[in-house]
Order: structure tokens, then sequence, then C-alpha cells
């Protein structure tokens, strides 16, 4: 059935304290079970602790340039021709960069070690330290996707 109206996206409207989308929709993608206190709490604790790092720097600007070296230029989706399914290297559109960007950190923090840091605060701000200094988990999973799309690069010409 055909839609009857092009679809309008939403707009995520911006965090009270930064006036940033890109806080918001982090908090958005923290966010479990519908606690967003919570994870607006634990966002920005982490940008706290990013400010007391570095008392000059802008921690959402920090944030936004961490996101940045995060995003990935090229990833791989699969494409069928003729029975075979070839890894086929594609640019990302900037929304899903943003996205990958974003589920990467998040991911990245995750799995840091208990341990070592005590709150997921702490853990994402090194995270996104790390992301800057062009290291961690973040920064690896990045360079496996870019890896894959430079390996497949014979399959370009199928892209549709």
């Amino acid at each position: 059935m055909p839609r009857s109206r092009k679809i309008t996206k939403k707009i995520t409207p911006t965090d009270p304290v930064y006036n940033s989308r890109l806080v918001a929709k982090l908090i958005n993608k923290t966010m479990h079970d519908g606690k967003k206190s919570v994870a607006s709490g634990q966002i920005y604790r982490a940008l706290e602790i990013l400010k007391a790092k570095n008392p000059e720097a802008d921690p959402s600007k920090t944030l936004e340039q961490a996101l940045n070296t995060i995003a990935p230029k090229m990833e791989v989706r699969p494409r069928r021709v003729g029975g075979a399914s070839y890894q086929v290297p594609i640019e990302v559109r900037g929304d899903r960069k943003t996205h990958l960007a974003m589920k990467w950190l998040l991911e990245a923090a995750r799995s840091r070690s208990n341990k070592e840091f005590h709150t997921f605060a702490e853990k994402l701000a090194v995270e996104v330290q790390d992301a800057i200094n062009g290291v961690g988990s973040a920064i690896k999973k990045r360079d496996t996707i870019h890896k894959m799309a430079e390996s497949n690069r014979a399959f370009a010409h199928l892209r549709w």
C-alpha cells in the first residue's frame, strides 16, 4: 500500500544543560527501560568529569569531537548477485554516522572493567578521552569496519 504523504523526520529537542542535540541523543541512547533521569545524570556526570580534566574546553564540544573521530566513513552492506552474496563497500550517511559512533562509544564504555572504573560516567569519560587520542575500543571498531570496506573495494562496482 503506497503512502499518501512523505514521512517527516522527528527532530530531537536540545538538552536543557548544554543546549545540544548531540548530548540529548546520547542521553536517549543511554536510557534503559525509559529511565531518562538516570541516563541524563550519567551523561552529565561524565561531561563534568571531562570538564574537570580539561577546564578550558567545553565538554559538549569535546564529546562532538570524539564522536566525529569515531564515526565511520565507509561500511559494507551485503548484496546478492547471481546466487552469491558480496560485501559491497558504501559511504555512510550523516545520521547513520552519528548513530554508529554513539552506539560504539556506549558499547565500549559498558565493556570497560568495573574494577578500574566504578561508575558508568567514569567509563564514558575515559572512553571519550581515548577516542579523542585515537585509541580505545570504539576506534578499534571503526578501524575494523574501514579495513573490511577496503578489502572488499573490488566489489564497489556493485553499489546500488
